[in-house]
């Protein structure tokens, strides 16, 4: 085969031709003009990418490529913070058997690593608004760090308490509850899990929206925390409303001897209060064999701790009512009812035992009062209520 080469005019494009076989072939100049757009294409790409990068940057023009997997925080996994500070929202979404077993963590080491605090959880559990609220505002002012607040009411109820506020979403997520019923033991068990999750709180109160505090935050605190007992309830009433309400189902898990009577409102420590969130062998027992007429929140707590930690029960309640007018329930008090004298009664009179000794406080709140008694206690808050 010989290879010709072929000399061009000028002016013309230039075609390669080869001789094979004798015959002449020549490159489609189609195919040559669609080599020189793409060579031109190319060059002009270039040139706009370098000035693209030199003016806009590399992100710019070349995509930018990240991991689908975000490495772990090691600082989170590994600070202490994690585990003691409080969580930041109460509404967590958390179920109440998810709930019930994260509040039964309990540390084995009994010293603190930290300098811990304890706290007072005060724990409402309401219908709906806290018509008393701004006497608990005037309450708990100034003393930041020493209480925590929590609010169980109607999963409907949405409050509107404004951000400055100690109340301010300070509600946990609830559930329907009836007087009288389990479900109003699953509230109170719902407010002691929520409480148990800060590490802080070391005591815990139960109150209603119709309560008010009868001392200053001070005179309470201390007086809770220094307590060796927790106040509630334990009697033996041999009577139709007490032994009458026991079931023999029970056995063997309660036994009519155990079977106990106390006020709802009442105030724990730490352990108790552990004790209620984590129990599951009693629960089932008032579940099912404790209905109306057996009132199963005057029963289930007092009957369970006095089998359970009877030594560390005061078997009295730091909350006042007046049962003297009769009735399935007490007393309640509106604007009218709230003078000087009254309060009075509040105070004077009482004896009891605290930690072993006797002392006139024997109480350091008191209910029920109408959202109609608030203006007069705010009135008489200075002279009675120390604050």
């Amino acid at each position: 085969m010989q290879l010709k080469v072929v000399h061009m005019e000028e002016g013309k494009d230039p075609i390669a031709a080869s001789r094979v076989g004798g015959q002449t072939r020549v490159l489609p100049q189609r195919l040559l003009h669609l080599l020189v757009l793409f060579l031109v294409l190319c060059f002009s790409f270039s040139i706009v990418s370098i000035y693209m990068i030199r003016y806009f940057g590399v992100n710019s023009v070349v995509t930018s490529w990240k991991p689908i997997v975000v490495p772990c925080n090691h600082e989170q996994a590994t600070t202490l913070d994690q585990w003691i500070e409080p969580p930041s929202n109460l509404m967590h979404k958390m179920s109440d058997e998810e709930l019930l077993w994260r509040a039964t963590f309990v540390p084995r080491v009994n010293k603190y690593p930290f300098e811990r605090v304890p706290k007072i959880a005060f724990m409402f559990l309401t219908k709906g608004p806290l018509p008393l609220a701004p006497i608990w505002e005037r309450f708990f002012k100034g003393n930041d760090g020493l209480y925590s607040i929590y609010i169980h009411s109607l999963p409907t109820f949405e409050a509107d308490f404004p951000p400055g506020s100690v109340f301010y979403k300070r509600q946990i997520p609830s559930q329907v509850s009836e007087w009288g019923r389990m479900s109003m033991c699953d509230a109170e068990r719902r407010l002691l899990a929520n409480a148990l999750l800060d590490i802080s709180n070391e005591r815990f109160v139960l109150l209603s929206e119709s309560c008010i505090p009868l001392y200053n935050f001070t005179t309470i605190y201390n007086y809770v925390i220094g307590s060796k007992y927790s106040f509630m309830g334990v009697f033996d009433d041999p009577g139709p409303y007490g032994r009458g309400r026991y079931n023999g189902n029970m056995l063997p898990e309660v036994n009519i001897s155990d079977w106990r009577k106390g006020s709802q409102w009442f105030e724990v420590n730490r352990k108790l209060a552990i004790y209620i969130v984590e129990d599951t062998k009693f629960y089932p027992k008032f579940s099912e064999f404790c209905r109306p007429a057996c009132y199963v929140d005057e029963h289930y707590f007092p009957t369970m701790l006095t089998i359970q930690a009877s030594s560390l029960l005061a078997n009295r309640s730091l909350t006042w009512v007046d049962w003297s007018r009769g009735g399935a329930h007490p007393a309640t008090f509106g604007g009218s009812d709230i003078t000087e004298e009254f309060l009075k009664r509040l105070y004077e009179g009482h004896s009891c035992l605290y930690n072993g000794q006797p002392s006139s406080i024997c109480h350091v709140f008191a209910r029920k009062f109408s959202p109609s008694a608030l203006q007069a206690l705010f009135l008489l808050a200075p002279k009675f209520l120390g604050f």
